[in-house]
């Protein structure tokens, strides 16, 4: 026999302290009544109190409640094979991993709180199947559509921006690229979720938007960044900030955020625009969003599962109970 809920049997510890609590308030119930008067006036009194049937209706109680503890547990044996419909969305995560990302106005950097909240909506995500794709001046798959996010963390953990050689941002690629790892023989639903601080430096991105909502694809922004603008870090070996971003006039580079754009691309292809934020809301908000969508299903296949046993030990627990409540309180005097 196996427990699904393994955890619910710590409850069985509290049955044998309960009973001998109870015990020792009937003893001291007795002892009480002894102090009242002669113990011949006092059982004349109590001559029609079932003393028997309380006792068994106390007994079955804690039968009752004890079965109840392992039903809840959800004891199972034997083994059943079962046909598991996996339903859910087809999401996309365009991540920008350009040089802009490392910028600070976000802590501990904007790529690093894009990774967080990437791992958030993991969280959040219920049957869905999720994709990610990095991208600067070019980008690619970094991994291709899973439910398995546990190997999908290790993978985006080591997105950063060494990992792609071309520098700028082309949100436009991203967009195409996020578009080829989708399976277009499901009925699903379709969802493009671009986090980046939005400045474009290539091709405009409203065309392949626009190309991705005539296919059926949903596309999200988030932006990372403030409209100020913040300096973009340069690192040595060490992996220690050597200095800031300059142009060739020798003038720091302020990297800000685009949220017109943003705005655009989600307008343009049925989505919403939000602003990352310290406290992260926008990732709620958004897994809210498509948790209104209608999920299709992603694939089916055989699983072997134990058989759950739970109902027998409930209907018992529920007998013993209503048994309880037959025995008569009171019994008749002759």
């Amino acid at each position: 026999m196996t427990f699904g809920e393994p955890r619910f049997l710590y409850a069985l510890l509290l049955v044998p302290l309960t009973a001998l609590f109870t015990r020792r308030a009937t003893i001291r119930l007795r002892a009480a009544l002894a102090e009242l008067g002669r113990p011949a006036l006092i059982a004349r009194l109590s001559q029609s109190v079932n003393h028997r049937g309380r006792r068994r209706q106390t007994g079955l109680w804690f039968a009752a409640v004890t079965l109840l503890i392992v039903a809840l547990a959800r004891p199972q044996w034997g083994r059943e094979v079962q046909m598991v419909e996996q339903q859910g969305l087809e999401v996309m995560v365009a991540l920008d991993v350009s040089q802009s990302m490392l910028a600070e106005d976000l802590k501990p950097n904007r790529l690093s709180r894009a990774k967080l909240e990437i791992a958030d909506l993991m969280e959040r995500l219920a049957g869905d199947e999720m994709g990610l794709v990095v991208f600067s001046g070019a980008g690619f798959i970094q991994f291709p559509l899973t439910s398995d996010f546990a190997t999908a963390r290790s993978f985006l953990d080591s997105a950063n921006p060494g990992i792609i050689s071309q520098p700028g941002t082309s949100i436009n690629g991203a967009i195409k690229t996020a578009l080829t790892g989708f399976n277009w023989q499901r009925a699903s639903q379709k969802v493009i979720i671009i986090m980046t601080d939005g400045e474009n430096h290539q091709t405009d991105p409203l065309p392949a938007a626009r190309q991705a909502a005539k296919q059926g694809a949903i596309i999200y922004t988030i932006g990372f960044g403030s409209t100020q603008g913040a300096p973009i870090p340069q690192y040595n070996a060490q992996g220690e900030v050597a200095g800031y971003k300059k142009d060739k006039q020798g003038e720091t580079v302020l990297s800000r955020l685009d949220e017109v754009t943003l705005q655009e691309i989600a307008l343009a292809a049925d989505g919403q625009y939000w602003r990352a934020g310290a406290a992260g809301k926008e990732v709620a908000a958004l897994a809210a969003d498509l948790a209104t969508m209608q999920k299709s299903t992603l694939q089916s296949r055989f699983e072997t599962r134990h058989v759950e046993r739970f109902q027998g030990f409930l209907l018992a627990a529920l007998a013993l109970l209503v048994i309880g409540e037959i025995i008569p309180d009171r019994r008749p005097i002759r």
